[in-house]
C-alpha cells in the first residue's frame, strides 16, 4: 500500500516477564496498554491545525494548502530518504520494539524466542566482533563461487539458499493464483544491481552517470575482498547485467496477472530453454519433485536461460562474487557495509548518513524473526479495543462499497453479482495473526551475527518448500505487526492491517470520526479496493484467476482506467521525469475508489445526523484535510527518481492532489472554482468505483 521500506518495521518492563514458546495463540489480554486520553493524541480531535498554508487556495494545490506549513517546518533526517507520517511511526516503531528486545533476559532458555531474539539481536550489534572475524564467516561461500568450473556447478550455487543469489532467474515458492488453496513453484527474471532496467538502458545523463558510479562501486567491493583486477570485473557485471535488463520486462507489463500466469509442466520446463540445467537448479532449490510450475515473465526467462549459457563461468563468478558479498554486507567488517551504503544508499536515495546500527538490528530482526518481536509489540502497544473498533469502520467500508457497487451505471447486472460476492467475501485481518510462527527448527547462536542471518535464510526457505503439497495457510501474514503498512492479497481476497499503521495520524479511538474515516477510513477503503483495481479485478471472490467480467463492463472499466492513466503520465516530479500512469495504476485505482468509499461510509456513520463545525471546519473539510495528511511527506529527488523509474505507487503529492479533483465532495467542501490549477470539469473527473 505505501511502498516505505518496512518493512518493512518505548520500554517494555513486562517483556522479560514473558516466556516466549513456539508457535501459539496471543493471549486475550495483553501485559498493558497505553492509557486512554481524554482527547485525541493530535490537537483536541486529531487533526494538526498547525500543518496548513492558509495562503495557498485548497483549489491550487491542496496537498500545499493541508501539509504547507508542516513541509516548511521539517527536513528529512539523515539517516532517511524521506520524511512524513509513514516514516515518523516507523521511528516510533523501531524505538518501541528496541525497547523490548533490550528488556528481554540476557540468559534466556536456550533455544526459547527470548534466547534468540536476544542473540540475533545483540550478535548484530557486536561490531568488535564483526571487525575481528573479517571475511572469514563469508569464505565458505567464496570459496563455492571461486570453485565452480562448469555451468552446471553456477546453477547448483544458483539454488543455494545460504548464498541468497536467485540470479539470473528467481525460485519462489507462492500461492497458485488459479488455485489459492495450494502453493506453486515460481520461476521468474531476476539479476539486477540497479533497481529496475531502465537505469542499465535509457540514454538520459543522470542514468550514464549511475552506471559509471555502480560500476566504480562493484570495483571497490571486489577489491575489498581481494580480487587483483576488480575494475575489470565490474565492467564485466555492469555489461552482463545490462544483456539482462534487455531482456526484462518492463515494470508496467510485469503487473499484468493474466501475462505472468504461465504454467509449465517438468518437460514444458526443459523446452523453453534447451540445453539450461533444470534438474541442477531445482534440486539445489528442494524443488525438483514438483510436477509444475508457473513462469511469470516467459520470454525473459527464457532468454535469460539462455544467456546464462552464452556467458562464460569465469565471467559469472565475479558477478555471483558481488552480489553475494552485496547481501551479507551488513554483517561483515563496516569497511564492506560502508561500500554497499555508498552506492545504495547515498548514490542511489540521496540518503546522507547510514541508520545507526541498532535500528539496522531491528530491521533484520523484522526479517528474520519479525513474529517473535511482533508478539510482544501487540502485547504491549495494541489494545483489544481498538481492533474491534477498526472491524466496525471495515464493516461501514464494506457496506458503502456495495452500494456504489450497486448503483454503478456501468456495470452490468451479471458481472455486478459477482462483484458483489468478492466483497462479501472480503475477509479483514486486524492488528495480528491469531497463530504466532513456530521458529523452533532456527538455530540462533550467541556471537555468530552471520551464521544467525544464513541460517535464517536456510531456515525460511526450507520453511516455503516444505508448504508444497499442502493446503494454503490463510492465516499466515505478509507484514509483521509492527510494520507502518497495509496490503491486499488478491488470491485470498484479504485486506490486512498491521497494529503499528492503526494509531495517529491513521487511526485514534479518540479522534473526531471524520479525521478516522479520512485517515485509516481512506487506507482500508483503498486496500479494499485493489480487489476491483485493475489487476484485483482479475481474481473472483474465492481468489481464482479468471474472466469473470462480461466484455462490456471489461470496455467501459477500461475507457475510465486509460483516462486516470493519461492523467498522471501528465505530472511531472521532477525536470524531465513523469509518473508511469501505467505502471502506478492499480495505486492510484486504490486511492481514488478508497477516498471515495470512505467519503460515503463516512456520511453512513453519521447516521442522518449533521456533522458538527468543528474550530471552524466542516466535516467534509475535516476528513479531506485528514487524508491528505496522512500522505504528507519530504522525499530526496534521488528516492523520487528511484520511486517513479520502479515503483507503482506515486509520489505522496499526486496521491493528494491526483485523486481530490477526481472526487465531486472535495469541490464542494472547499468551493474549488474553474480557473485554479487542480479543476476538473465534470466530464474530465474519473469515476470508477
Amino acid at each position: 500500500m505505501n511502498g516505505v521500506a518496512k518493512i518493512s518495521a518505548s520500554l517494555v518492563a513486562a517483556a522479560a516477564a514473558l516466556a516466549l514458546g513456539c508457535s501459539h495463540s496471543l493471549p486475550r489480554a495483553p501485559a498493558s496498554a497505553p492509557a486512554a486520553t481524554a482527547h485525541a493524541q493530535i490537537g483536541a480531535w486529531g487533526l494538526d491545525l498547525t500543518a496548513r498554508d492558509a495562503a495557498v487556495r485548497p483549489g491550487d494545490d491542496f496537498y500545499r494548502y493541508a501539509d504547507g506549513l508542516w513541509i516548511d517546518a521539517h527536513q528529512i533526517p539523515p539517516d532517511r530518504t524521506r520524511w512524513g507520517s509513514f516514516d515518523e511511526l516507523d521511528e516510533r516503531s523501531q524505538q518501541q520494539v528496541r525497547g523490548i528486545v533490550e528488556a528481554l533476559p540476557a540468559q534466556a532458555p536456550d533455544g526459547s524466542n527470548a534466547q534468540k531474539v536476544g542473540d540475533y539481536y545483540r550478535a548484530y550489534l557486536d561490531t568488535a566482533a564483526i571487525e575481528r572475524a573479517g571475511l572469514a564467516p563469508a569464505q565458505a561461500g567464496l570459496d563455492a563461487i571461486a570453485a565452480a568450473q562448469t555451468h552446471k556447478d553456477l546453477t547448483r550455487l544458483m539454488g543455494r539458499p545460504d548464498l541468497g543469489l536467485g540470479l539470473p532467474v528467481r525460485i519462489a515458492i507462492t500461492t497458485d493464483q488459479k488455485d489459492p488453496d495450494h502453493y506453486v513453484v515460481s520461476i521468474s527474471q531476476s539479476g539486477l544491481g540497479m533497481p529496475d532496467r531502465d537505469y542499465y538502458l535509457k540514454d538520459d545523463a543522470v542514468y550514464a552517470a549511475l552506471r559509471v558510479q555502480y560500476a566504480a562501486h562493484v570495483a571497490r567491493l571486489l577489491t575489498l575482498a581481494g580480487e587483483r583486477d576488480g575494475a575489470a570485473d565490474a565492467q564485466s557485471i555492469l555489461d552482463i547485467e545490462t544483456r539482462i535488463a534487455r531482456l526484462h520486462w518492463p515494470a508496467a507489463r510485469r503487473r499484468e496477472r493474466d501475462l505472468t500466469y504461465n504454467p509449465r509442466t517438468r518437460v514444458e520446463l526443459e523446452q523453453l530453454a534447451p540445453g539450461f540445467i533444470w534438474e541442477v537448479l531445482l534440486a539445489a532449490e528442494g524443488v525438483d519433485a514438483q510436477p509444475r510450475f508457473v513462469v511469470r515473465e516467459l520470454d525473459a526467462v527464457q532468454g535469460l536461460a539462455q544467456l546464462f549459457l552464452q556467458v562464460p563461468v569465469g565471467r559469472w563468478r565475479a558477478y555471483f562474487k558481488y552480489h553475494y558479498l552485496v547481501s551479507v554486507a551488513e554483517v561483515l567488517p563496516s569497511a564492506f557495509y560502508d561500500e554497499r551504503f555508498d552506492f545504495y544508499g547515498r548514490t542511489l536515495n540521496g540518503q546522507p548518513q547510514q541508520r545507526e546500527r541498532w535500528k539496522r538490528a531491528v530491521g533484520a530482526l523484522d526479517v528474520d524473526l519479525g513474529e517473535v518481536v511482533g508478539e510482544l509489540y501487540v502485547q504491549r502497544y495494541f489494545p483489544p479495543a481498538s481492533k474491534q473498533q477498526v472491524l466496525a469502520l471495515v464493516e461501514n467500508l464494506r457496506a458503502a462499497y456495495a452500494q456504489r457497487i450497486e448503483q454503478l451505471a456501468w456495470m452490468t447486472p451479471a458481472t455486478r453479482k459477482v462483484a458483489l460476492e468478492k466483497l462479501a467475501a472480503f475477509h479483514p485481518k486486524i492488528g495480528y495473526p491469531d497463530t504466532w510462527r513456530d521458529y523452533s527448527a532456527l538455530s540462533i547462536v550467541t556471537g555468530d551475527a552471520f551464521g544467525n542471518l544464513v541460517r535464517a535464510r536456510i531456515f525460511e526457505w526450507r520453511r516455503q518448500v516444505m508448504r508444497l503439497g499442502g493446503p494454503t495457510d490463510r492465516g499466515e501474514w505478509g507484514m509483521t505487526p509492527q510494520t507502518i503498512n497495509a496490503y491486499y492479497n488478491p488470491t485470498f481476497n484479504e485486506v490486512v492491517f498491521p497494529a503499528a499503521i492503526l494509531q495517529p495520524p491513521f487511526f485514534d479511538p479518540q479522534a473526531d470520526a471524520a479525521v478516522n474515516y479520512g485517515g485509516i477510513g481512506a487506507v482500508i477503503g483503498h486496500e479494499m479496493g485493489h480487489g476491483f483495481d485493475d489487476q484485483g479485478a482479475k481474481s473472483d471472490a474465492r481468489g481464482v484467476l479468471h474472466t469473470w467480467w462480461a466484455q462490456a463492463d471489461t470496455d467501459a472499466f477500461r475507457t475510465r482506467v486509460d483516462r486516470l492513466v493519461a492523467q498522471y503520465d501528465g505530472y511531472v516530479v521532477l525536470p524531465g521525469l513523469k509518473i508511469n500512469g501505467r505502471l502506478t495504476l492499480g495505486e492510484n485505482i486504490g486511492d481514488l475508489g478508497g477516498l471515495s468509499v470512505a467519503y460515503d461510509a463516512y456520511h453512513r456513520s453519521l447516521k442522518g445526523a449533521p456533522a458538527p463545525q468543528l474550530d471552524g471546519l466542516s466535516g467534509d473539510q475535516r476528513f479531506f484535510l485528514s487524508f491528505a495528511q496522512i500522505w504528507r511527506a519530504l522525499n530526496r529527488d534521488e528516492q523520487l527518481r528511484t520511486q517513479v523509474v520502479s515503483n507503482p505507487h506515486s509520489p505522496p503529492k499526486f496521491r493528494v492532489n491526483g485523486v481530490v479533483r477526481n472526487v465531486d465532495p472535495w469541490y464542494a467542501a472547499f468551493n474549488v472554482q474553474p480557473g485554479e490549477q487542480l479543476y476538473l470539469p465534470q466530464e474530465e473527473r474519473v469515476r470508477i468505483w
